[in-house]
């Protein structure tokens, strides 16, 4: 067992698997790396074809849960596997982490070697801006009970990281660890039924406003009181 969990919710996309695993293979990655596949995915037997294909390699597990979208299945894997691992991290199914003189894997262990923090890379999107790839130590996830607050979907949680960071003094962006997200709105990927749903909207609408509220009226303070709380012990 890594001492590095990279959580990998993922839909509708069992093609993404060796296209990852070759990433971590091109990176020399040795993370281990948890996909967390919904039951009533349409492509659930692909998705399980793909975990038997990968069944003898030792970074690799598949969990298969009722939906909770993105959000809600990230808590789940960070709480249950916070205790095993000293870093936890999340990419989504559109991220590839890109060859360095250093694996990005290690990076991130050399990062946060020093404390509770997170770090996070330049997805060649939204850079220094949003963490739309992330790592943190797993005593953010304890001490909260969560990885991403419960009132967000999908997105605006690469914001949420961000603030945290920043709020505990603890951030750190390498430009040059590059894990590139794969995104329609770069031209990167095609649109899907998965980016529609996520991007519609209904979505932007009713996450945007979470966040907001969440960022405004206490509730990014009352996790900062504890994240601060968390570094002063350290």
């Amino acid at each position: 067992m890594d001492d590095l969990l990279v959580i990998i919710p993922t839909r509708g996309r069992p093609q993404a698997i060796p296209e990852i695993m070759r990433a971590w293979d091109d990176t020399g990655a040795t993370a281990d790396v948890l996909f967390c596949v919904d039951k009533d995915d349409p492509e659930l037997a692909a998705y399980k074809a793909q975990a038997k294909r990968f069944a003898d390699d030792g970074r690799v597990r598949f969990v298969y849960w009722a939906r909770k979208r993105l959000c809600g299945t990230l808590n789940q894997a960070a709480v249950k596997n916070a205790g095993d691992y000293r870093f936890l991290a999340f990419l989504g199914d559109d991220h590839r982490p890109r060859p360095a003189a250093m694996a990005w894997d290690a990076r991130i262990r050399e990062c946060l070697s020093g404390g509770p923090g997170i770090v996070y890379g330049n997805d060649l999107l939204q850079g220094e801006a949003m963490a739309t790839a992330v790592a943190m130590t797993s005593d953010i996830v304890t001490t909260l009970g969560l990885m991403v607050p419960e009132c967000l979907v999908h997105l605006c949680a690469d914001l949420v990281w961000v603030e945290w960071g920043r709020g505990m003094g603890r951030i750190t962006y390498l430009d040059d660890m590059v894990i590139e997200h794969l995104h329609p709105a770069a031209q990167k990927a095609q649109m899907d039924a998965g980016y529609e749903e996520v991007n519609s909207e209904a979505m932007v609408s009713a996450d945007s406003a979470a966040y907001i509220d969440y960022r405004d009226n206490g509730g990014l303070e009352a996790d900062l009181v504890k994240l601060r709380a968390l570094v002063a012990a350290g």
